[in-house]
C-alpha cells in the first residue's frame, strides 16, 4: 500500500506528472512485455498513473484494467478508449489466473518493503499460467522518503531477482538505466520481464 501522503502528491500533479512520461509505450521493456502477450490478452496495469501505458496497451489491442490509488490517476487512465480504469491499491488484488499479464512498472516501488513478498505473491497467483510480468523499480537500500514527499522502497538488483524467484516467476530479460525522476533527482533503476 502507499501511504497517504505518496498517493496526495500524485493526486495533485496528475497533469505534470503525465508530461515527464509522456514517452510511455517507447521503452524497450515496454515492446518486449508486448511482443510476449497474444492479441487480446487480458493486461492489468497494476499503478497505472494517468494510464499512458494503459492507453498504449489498448491501442496494441490488448484488454486492459488499470488500477492506481490515487483517485485523480484512475480518473485520468480512464478517459483513454479501451481502459477499464478504477481506484485499487496493491492490497486488492485477490484474483486467480485472472490476467495474461501485469505491468508493475515502477508502482511497487511504493509498497513497504515488508509488503513487498506479498505483493509479488499476489501478482503470481492473479495471472494465467505462463503469464508475463513486469516490473520496475529504482536500485538502492532501504526505504526513503523523496524531496516531494513520496515514500519508497528500494532493491539491489540480486535482491530483487531473489524477491522474484521466491514468488515463483522465472526473469526472461532484465534492464538497467539511470534517468532524471519527478522529484528531479538522478535515479538508477532496474525493470525485469518475468514469466510465471
Amino acid at each position: 500500500m502507499s501511504d497517504a501522503r505518496t498517493i496526495q502528491v500524485y493526486d495533485e500533479r496528475v497533469e505534470q506528472y503525465a508530461e515527464v512520461i509522456v514517452d510511455a509505450g517507447e521503452e524497450p521493456p515496454f515492446h518486449a512485455f508486448c511482443a510476449g502477450l497474444t492479441p487480446g490478452a487480458k493486461v492489468l496495469d497494476l499503478g497505472c498513473g494517468p494510464g499512458l501505458h494503459a492507453a498504449n496497451l489498448a491501442e496494441a489491442g490488448f484488454r486492459v484494467t488499470a488500477w492506481d490509488a490515487a483517485a485523480a490517476m484512475a480518473a485520468r487512465a480512464a478517459m483513454a478508449p479501451g481502459v477499464d480504469a478504477r481506484q485499487a491499491r496493491f492490497e486488492d488484488l485477490t484474483a486467480t489466473a485472472a490476467y495474461d499479464g501485469i505491468w508493475a512498472n515502477f508502482s511497487l516501488l511504493h509498497a513497504p518493503r515488508a509488503a513487498f513478498p506479498g505483493h509479488l505473491a499476489a501478482c503470481h497467483r492473479a495471472l494465467t499460467p505462463r503469464g508475463l510480468f513486469q516490473i520496475g523499480l529504482k536500485t538502492g537500500t532501504g526505504e526513503a522518503t523523496d524531496r516531494l514527499g513520496r515514500f519508497y522502497s528500494y532493491y539491489q538488483p540480486k535482491e530483487l531477482e531473489a524477491h522474484l524467484a521466491e514468488a515463483g516467476f522465472t526473469p526472461l530479460t532484465r534492464w538497467t538505466g539511470c534517468d532524471t525522476g519527478f522529484d528531479g533527482a538522478p535515479a538508477e533503476w532496474i525493470a525485469i520481464l518475468c514469466r510465471r
